[in-house]
């Protein structure tokens, strides 16, 4: 049974960086693909970005690229986010997610589920 665990997460004024972490316990994250989502109050969770092991393979939401850069260290099971040039429209709690058997883009498709961490854009 695989845990995830986010952390990171935090209040940035707009235009300011943030760096998510999850790390994960009970398997090995190399063997399956680690995404990021995100909920806003009253909304759906979205897709942020998701990469393959050694994050050989990048994916990321339309809203995020150019701003967002995900990566691994499969040695540590540990994913990041780097958030930058953030925006208040980005508040929101973040939740890593790992396992995907379907369109890397749907929540549907993973499996095992971090707590989340919430991040706040606000002056």
């Amino acid at each position: 049974q695989v845990q995830l665990m986010e952390s990171g997460g935090g209040l940035v004024q707009p235009g300011g960086s943030l760096r998510l972490s999850c790390t994960a316990s009970g398997g090995t994250s190399s063997r399956y693909i680690m995404g990021w989502f995100r909920q806003a109050p009253g909304k759906e969770r979205e897709f942020v970005a998701a990469a393959t092991s050694s994050a050989g393979t990048v994916f990321y939401g339309d809203s995020v690229k150019g701003r967002f850069t995900i990566s691994r260290d499969d040695a540590k099971n540990t994913g990041y986010l780097e958030m930058s040039s953030l925006k208040p429209e980005d508040t929101a709690v973040y939740y890593c997610a790992g396992v995907v058997i379907g369109s890397v883009y749907s929540a549907a498709s993973y499996r095992y589920w971090g707590q989340g961490t919430q991040v706040t854009v606000s002056s």
